[in-house]
């Protein structure tokens, strides 16, 4: 009888290629925009130069969605959230 295994990682983020969407669609969109080139230039250097180029665009992705760190560069938000309003007067001491 054959066995099936819980998924168990159904929170983690979707991933194409080992890269997140955002990340993908970066690449897809760099592969289509060499694609272009490719077809309008008649250089095997050119096509040379793509190649190696989507090859360190790919293994630079795959790195920074190992490492999401690498891109955090700021705090969005405050470390505290209020409704309270910002007075100068002290109502406490009534």
């Amino acid at each position: 009888m054959k066995r099936y295994s819980v998924y168990r990682n159904i929170r983690k983020r979707a991933e194409i290629m080992g890269l997140s969407i955002p990340l993908f669609a970066l690449m897809m969109t760099s592969v289509i925009g060499s694609l272009l080139l490719i077809i309008f230039s008649f250089s095997f250097l050119v096509v040379l130069g793509v190649f190696v180029l989507n090859a360190v665009l790919y293994i630079a992705l795959t790195n920074f969605n190992k490492h999401p760190e690498w891109l955090h560069l700021k705090k969005v938000f405050p470390k505290t959230i209020s409704n309270k309003k910002e007075s100068p007067l002290n109502y406490e001491d009534n």
